[in-house]
């Protein structure tokens, strides 16, 4: 099984749970004409970690943490796939249930990622387990 591996540094240590900053950086971040381009993008996140192996680490200490790489499928599926489907779908439904009315069945359309997205809140701790990274090494 392919996995994502990420180095970071310990933010938090709440037992077996750590948070980690991350920096995700694109594809041209490593470039080396990034300085003369616009493209490049670097962002830090704060990532839930759990530490199953017992590693000892501390806050401020450098990291490598480890997730299955299919969860970033999985997050693209969740996030924009399933939410186009619902759309695609709805606005068909709503262009038959409307007789043809464009701008109606448009708004209705888009109103239903309203539930579509509070259903995933709800979710989140379901989520959450699905979505995880575990402590691989301290640095």
């Amino acid at each position: 099984m392919k996995n994502i591996k990420h180095t970071g540094v310990v933010e938090q240590v709440d037992g077996m749970r750590l948070k980690v900053r991350i920096r995700q950086t694109s594809a041209c971040a490593a470039c080396s004409a990034k300085a003369h381009c616009n493209a490049s993008e670097t962002k830090e996140k704060l990532i839930d970690v759990r530490n199953e192996r017992g590693i000892p680490c501390r806050a401020g200490q450098e990291v490598v943490i480890c997730g299955a790489a299919s969860m970033g499928m999985k997050a693209v599926g969740w996030a924009f796939a399933l939410p186009f489907a619902v759309v695609v779908a709805s606005l068909f439904a709503a262009m038959k249930l409307t007789g043809g009315n464009e701008p109606l069945s448009a708004v209705v359309a888009l109103a239903m990622l309203v539930p579509y997205y509070l259903a995933l809140r709800l979710c989140r701790r379901w989520l959450g387990r699905s979505f995880v990274f575990t402590l691989e090494s301290v640095n």
